[in-house]
């Protein structure tokens, strides 16, 4: 006996659901044909978290948030999730709250631990952290700015103020006056540049050859350095150093009264038998300007000579 058309259409259903919860549970990270362990965790907002989300371990779908609501006689979140039973991780492992998406949502995904403590079994309630997203470590980060901004806006407006009740209407006037100033200063130091620089224009020429007379003059100096340089220089200063030596011996010689002229110098003697001299010498060209014939004279017959007196016998 064939089977009805209603039979056939019922079975076609009955399959049909069966294939969409296998692909539904599929796509939540569970199985129809495995058993999964029931885990918590508590935490203390789950904003963005729905149930349904996925349940991850190093990015692999474990399983998907069972129910989310509060902790009895607490305002705290008590998160229900299930896992694949075949996870052999220690019950000290955490699930950790993260940002899923730039655009909102959060997921779950467990740290998994692996110690010497029990193997996490159905039942038991993991450690929780919320890991801060995108927006929360843009917002801890905008937040000092935002404060910081605000404080330099409020001094920036205490200085406006102080400068709007410092600077009366004839400060103001100083101030324009004094801004004219430097403007026509300005304009003055740029008229100055372009004299200045029509100038070196039209004696570009005699700069020019004012450099190569320096260079020029560079190269004679150098000639000259070479050629003291090549001189016998060592020469020269050991001969200079002989005369030296030579007229400091004269000198000491001289000191000690040694020689004639050092026999002049410390020999007061000396000195005033020369001074005698020098002034018999002067009376006698003085008697004999004034009475050659005492010296010089003829006589055919002879005459007897008169003898010398001094003019300053008394």
């Amino acid at each position: 006996m064939r089977p009805s058309k209603e039979i056939k259409a019922a079975l076609f259903v009955l399959i049909g659901i069966f294939l969409f919860l296998i692909g539904f549970n599929f796509l939540n990270g569970t199985s129809l044909f495995k058993s999964e362990n029931n885990l918590y965790a508590v935490y203390d907002q789950v904003e963005g978290l729905q149930s349904g989300t996925k349940v991850t371990v190093n990015g692999l779908t474990v399983g998907k948030v069972s129910s989310i609501d509060f902790l009895p006689s607490t305002n705290k979140i008590l998160v229900s999730f299930t896992v694949r039973n075949d996870l052999e991780f220690s019950k000290n492992s955490i699930a950790e709250l993260y940002e899923a998406s730039l655009i909102g949502g959060k997921s779950i995904a467990i740290i998994p631990v692996y110690d010497a403590d029990r193997i996490l079994a159905s039942g038991d309630t993991l450690q929780s952290r919320i890991k801060p997203g995108l927006t929360d470590v843009i917002g801890s980060e905008i937040s000092p700015l935002q404060k910081k901004i605000g404080e330099l806006l409020i001094n920036a407006d205490t200085l406006i103020s102080s400068l709007n009740t410092v600077l009366d209407d004839q400060a103001q006037q100083g101030l324009n006056k004094a801004m004219t100033e430097v403007s026509t200063t300005i304009t003055n130091l740029n008229t100055v540049s372009a004299a200045l620089s029509k100038i070196l224009s039209k004696q570009e020429s005699n700069i020019n050859q004012t450099f190569d007379n320096l260079a020029q003059a560079s190269v004679n100096l150098n000639q000259i350095s070479d050629s003291l340089s090549q001189a016998n220089l060592k020469g020269m200063v050991t001969q200079f150093e002989t005369a030296a030596s030579s007229l400091n011996s004269i000198l000491k010689s001289m000191e000690r009264g040694e020689g004639s002229i050092g026999k002049l110098i410390h020999d007061d003697a000396l000195y005033n038998n020369l001074e005698a001299s020098t002034k018999e010498v002067e009376l006698l060209i003085k008697d004999l300007k004034e009475h050659p014939k005492r010296y010089v004279h003829f006589s055919l017959f002879g005459k007897k000579d008169t003898p010398y007196e001094s003019e300053d016998k008394n």
